[in-house]
């Protein structure tokens, strides 16, 4: 008989490296110290604050800081509702029922169009307004509202203030050396996908390795945002930051621009994979030489008889290399420990990003739909648990309804709280019926708690399951002050909230979310009504914004199974975003030759004619590239060099532009392509 898994290595306590430690230390201790703290305060349901000490236990200073300030002004936004919901409607069931279902819709509707701290906040400002109000059903005074406010409220605080103080006893990494970190290693990454890239040969790896450096230097954004609000270094640099952000996303669209014009020339020199080579490892290493780069460029340079597209190319590659560069070095200066406020740092807007209101929508309707038929069933039968099953069912469409997979969220929340009534069971009338005092049950909760973090960390396959039993331990064992040990009440409240959380599974199953395709389809019009805005006059966002609105899009769908969506969105995103960058391109170019600007203004109302929101059609595509290519090739064999320099620039907006007539050898890559066209 085996017996290796009972010893000390092999158990949760040996395996634990000190930062799991003083992770699950940290959060053990705040969670304790907060119930405590509520119970010393007398609040009457001090679970609130050991759960909200659960919830905002990140590794990170950040993470705390913005998620705490997150749930304060959605505990506060959350309770002033309940206050003036219940305190006006209370006495009418119906009138309530539909005010709390509109309440809980705009909520919905308002975190699934925000994003951050935003969406977290009315996240919270939904459901505490659903966990203040929906118990006060069966109350008959409604002077007992204010207190129940007041204590939920003050419940939350106790729990956030907890664990902000146990941050600062036991921090955990610094934010900012993990994002700083981050940013140097995107770097080198950026280098190993040129080098991925810019081969001849086509795989389906490569379309997958674009789409993971995309959601790395969007995730990157998320690191930076989380660092803001743990030190003041990166907000003094914040500006900095957001142009080195633009910038990476930048080299990412040369990486693939330049790939697309290796794909489309006929016949590059032989010298070029090799020259490319050497360039790639020359600027891999950690100094790079300018010298050398510039070296190595001059190799790779054309010399006046050579083909229109080798220039072209030249030149993109050297805009790679300048801002590869030049990122380096502002990446550098950020290891200095005082600024220098001589330098001007360049302007950059965040990155910006994108809203699916259809969604977002559509989700406020479902959770109206079910709070309104949850409340309905209540009144109707007089339920006296209704209020946990509607408590609950709040709290599930609120917070899944942004989720990716809805339907596995709620699968693992059913788990959950399955074994929750099981534990809680056991725990409450087996143990603390037993205790008098709360110095008691904190020697069995505290090893109970540190326990089952370490376990979240050391199992990533369960660490979701680990998370929802430790945020809602609390509340099925229901820890009150003074205790109260009545089954019958215990059995009807548990069951109550499994049946909220079963009908929002059905909800969700009837009132599904739009499919991938469906979604698919919406970000392609969007990036199209984005492109027709680029060739307007004056556009309504700059060059770097519709870069990162474009990748944003991209990223919506990464974790999605539907392949051919994914491709074609990311071929949309890819072609639109190369050919904006040629118009941008064409607007800044100047020439002294009134022949040649009206050469390009032809191109781009080229574009405008071909593109629409609804797509292109074949034909005109085919004639716009038809005349983009003898536009080029006739340019190419002109005496002044603005016209050969034209003639590449067209080029490139022919090769970006060529990929949309490409078809798909499978009939379900057809289908898609007939679809979002």
């Amino acid at each position: 008989m085996n017996l290796e898994w009972l010893t000390w290595q092999r158990s949760p306590w040996g395996k634990a490296t000190p930062a799991q430690w003083r992770y699950a230390l940290r959060n053990g201790i705040a969670m304790s110290l907060a119930l405590t703290i509520a119970y010393v305060l007398e609040l009457d349901e001090p679970y609130w604050a050991m759960t909200s000490a659960a919830v905002v236990s990140f590794p990170t200073v950040g993470g705390v800081i913005s998620k705490s300030l997150g749930r304060i002004a959605g505990s506060l936004i959350g309770a002033s509702a309940a206050l003036i919901i219940a305190g006006h409607t209370l006495n009418d069931p119906w009138l309530f029922t539909w005010a709390m279902a509109l309440w809980l819709a705009l909520c919905t509707w308002v975190s699934g169009y925000f994003h951050n701290n935003a969406a977290y906040a009315f996240q919270l400002a939904g459901y505490t307004a659903a966990i203040i109000a929906f118990p006060l059903v069966n109350t008959v005074e409604t002077t007992e509202l204010w207190n129940i406010a007041q204590s939920r409220v003050c419940e939350v605080i106790v729990g956030i203030l907890c664990g902000g103080l146990m941050m600062m006893v036991m921090p955990g990494q610094p934010d900012s050396v993990t994002f700083l970190g981050a940013l140097r290693k995107m770097q080198a990454r950026l280098l190993e996908h040129a080098s991925l890239l810019w081969k001849p040969q086509t795989t389906d790896a490569i379309r997958t390795a674009h789409e993971g450096v995309i959601t790395q230097v969007l995730t990157l954004n998320v690191l930076r945002i989380q660092a803001f609000w743990s030190h003041y270094r990166i907000r003094q640099q914040n500006q900095l930051l957001n142009y080195l952000l633009h910038q990476q996303l930048r080299l990412t669209s040369y990486i693939s621009g330049l790939r697309r014009l290796l794909m489309n020339w006929p016949q590059p020199p032989q010298s070029l994979w090799a020259g490319l080579d050497a360039l790639l490892e020359e600027l891999s290493h950690p100094k790079p030489c300018p010298l050398r780069v510039a070296r190595l460029l001059v190799a790779l340079a054309p010399d006046e008889n050579s083909d229109f597209r080798h220039q072209a190319f030249w030149l993109r590659l050297r805009d790679f290399c300048r801002v590869w560069m030049n990122c380096q070095r502002w990446i550098a200066r950020l290891d200095t420990p005082i600024p220098d406020d001589t330098i001007s740092v360049p302007a950059a807007p965040p990155l910006a990003r994108h809203t699916d209101n259809t969604e977002a929508l559509w989700s406020a309707l479902r959770t109206f739909c079910v709070i309104t038929l949850i409340g309905a069933w209540a009144i109707n039968t007089r339920w006296e648990s209704g209020s946990g099953a509607l408590t609950l069912a709040a709290i599930s469409c609120v917070l899944y309804s942004a989720s990716p997979s809805p339907h596995n969220s709620l699968n693992l929340l059913l788990r959950t709280l399955l074994l929750l009534t099981l534990f809680s069971f056991v725990v409450k009338f087996g143990l603390m019926v037993q205790v008098t005092d709360l110095w008691q049950f904190l020697l069995f909760l505290f090893p109970l708690l540190t326990t089952m973090q370490l376990l979240k960390l050391q199992q990533p396959r369960f660490a979701g399951l680990w998370g929802q039993l430790i945020v809602f331990m609390g509340s099925f064992i229901a820890v009150t002050n003074p205790p109260v040990y009545d089954l019958a009440d215990f059995l009807n409240d548990n069951l109550a909230k499994i049946c909220g959380v079963a009908f929002c599974w059905v909800a969700f199953a009837v009132l599904r979310p739009g499919s991938d395709r469906r979604k698919g389809l919406r970000h392609i019009r969007a990036l199209r009504r984005g492109f027709i805005d680029q060739l307007s006059r004056v556009p309504q966002r700059g060059e770097a914004a519709f870069e990162s609105l474009v990748y944003h899009h991209i990223s919506q769908l990464s974790n999605s199974k539907d392949d051919a969506t994914r491709r074609w969105l990311l071929r949309w995103g890819v072609v639109l975003l190369n050919c904006s960058h040629v118009v941008w391109q064409l607007r800044e170019w100047e020439t002294r030759a009134d022949p040649l600007s009206q050469v390009r203004d032809i191109c781009i109302e080229t574009l405008r004619d071909v593109m629409s929101v609804k797509g292109v059609r074949q034909r005109p595509l085919a004639a716009a590239l038809g005349e983009l290519e003898r536009i080029s090739f006739t340019l190419a064999r002109h005496h002044q060099p603005d016209a050969r320099r034209l003639a590449g620039i067209i080029w490139r907006l022919w090769c970006s532009l060529s990929q949309l007539e490409q078809a798909s050898p499978s009939p379900q890559e057809d289908n898609a392509r007939r679809a979002v066209k």
